[in-house]
């Protein structure tokens, strides 16, 4: 049986690819509706066989769902388990003292 620590970093990890990651953000900001698959695919630049690769490892660790409309799918995030990675991050931060987050670094 997977532990929570297992799945978080299965999660952590297929975000560890810049592609995975640019699809993912894409997805979040997309909102529940999601993304076609086509749409992604030209708002990343990948070609189809690579994303669909890309695809099925985010939604394999659940990080994504695909709903099927007519000939196409749909892509979204999976919001709930977007905050479980952040909250199993967060969960002790500051030793449970009330913290202010630091400021965000622009990368």
């Amino acid at each position: 049986m997977e532990t929570l620590l297992d799945l978080t970093v299965d999660r952590l990890a297929a975000l560890a690819q810049p592609h995975r990651l640019a699809v993912f953000r894409l997805l979040v900001m997309a909102g529940p509706a999601g993304r076609a698959a086509g749409e992604i695919a030209a708002a990343i630049g990948l070609p189809a066989s690579s994303l669909s690769f890309h695809l099925a490892h985010l939604k394999r660790v659940g990080l994504v769902r695909v709903e099927r409309q007519g000939r196409s799918l749909r892509y979204a995030a999976d919001f709930a388990v977007m905050r479980d990675v952040v909250g199993f991050l967060t969960d002790n931060c500051c030793g449970g003292e009330d913290c202010a987050a630091p400021a965000r670094n622009a990368a």
